[in-house]
């Protein structure tokens, strides 16, 4: 689960009442040490990257175009659990935990957007002559734009779910700061202060990728909720205006949905996907 503004809330109680809202094994992840993660059916791998090993689950067909699922912060690989268990035919799934997050390695905080693409790239390989569709939800959403813009060639779509890429919508709060001190920092789990080392500095990070965003020519999807309270739905009109028309392939409007659409809405995604692979007809 993203919990975006985790270090934002001014209470305890607001955080376990989104908490219950949302996923109770991400209560769990925020609590308890981590464990070995599993998802049913799928295969557990181990990918190694410059600075690390990430920790990877694969299913569906292993010769067939690849789908890269990318968690936000917190989070890790179980969070797209639902979509792996259901692979579309004919394609891989494959989603990880991203470097600072469960199993992968480096443990600590990699908060540089150019960074978390670098660790992605290994797992951009061609299946079935085709390059892989990425799906980011949350910090997923800026992180799959860094790794099209970063690497062209080697990126066939982005699935953008709940993205938040304007910098307009990222305020960073005394309470966050209070949280990085060496003094309260580790007191915090692990989990929760990777995922506010990455909020930090990720204003500065989603302007320098802004005028980046132009460049990008494989099709993209854009999925997002009108209730979104944690990546605000104003992020749609500002992805509408940066990626160029030839690219943006759709909008997904979801009324009256939240932030947690892996959980709530994988049908949505699913949806998104199929949207990447067909080829739109020609006027």
């Amino acid at each position: 689960m993203t919990l975006r503004r985790f270090f934002r809330v001014r209470n305890l109680a607001v955080v376990l009442v989104l908490l219950g809202g949302g996923c109770v094994s991400t209560a769990q992840l925020l609590f308890t040490p981590w464990k070995e993660t599993t998802i049913p059916g799928a295969v557990h791998d181990r990918v190694p990257f410059k600075d690390g090993t990430l920790n990877v689950f694969r299913a569906g067909a292993p010769e067939g175009q690849r789908v890269i699922f990318v968690h936000g912060t917190p989070g890790g690989a179980a969070d797209w659990e639902d979509l792996l268990t259901q692979p579309a035919a004919g394609l891989e799934y494959l989603a990880y935990d991203r470097p600072g997050f469960g199993h992968t390695q480096p443990t600590r905080a990699v908060p540089a957007l150019a960074d978390q693409a670098a660790a992605l790239e290994p797992l951009l390989v061609e299946g079935n002559g085709q390059w892989p569709i990425l799906v980011g939800h949350s910090l997923g959403g800026p992180i799959v734009c860094q790794a099209a813009a970063d690497f062209p060639g080697k990126v066939g779509g982005l699935v953008i779910v709940a993205g938040s890429l304007d910098p307009a919508h990222e305020k960073v709060y005394f309470i966050q700061r209070l949280g990085n001190t060496l003094a309260l920092r580790w007191l915090v789990p692990r989990v929760l202060r990777n995922a506010n080392s990455e909020l930090l500095p990720l204003k500065q990070e989603l302007e320098a990728l802004a005028p980046r965003l132009k460049s990008i020519a494989c099709p993209v999807v854009i999925v997002h909720g009108t209730k979104d309270v944690l990546v605000p739905f104003e992020n749609v009109a500002f992805m509408q205006t940066r990626f160029a028309p030839n690219a943006l392939r759709q909008v997904k409007v979801l009324e009256g949905e939240n932030h947690f659409l892996p959980w709530t809405n994988p049908t949505a995604i699913r949806e998104a996907i199929q949207a990447i692979l067909v080829e739109p007809e020609k006027p």
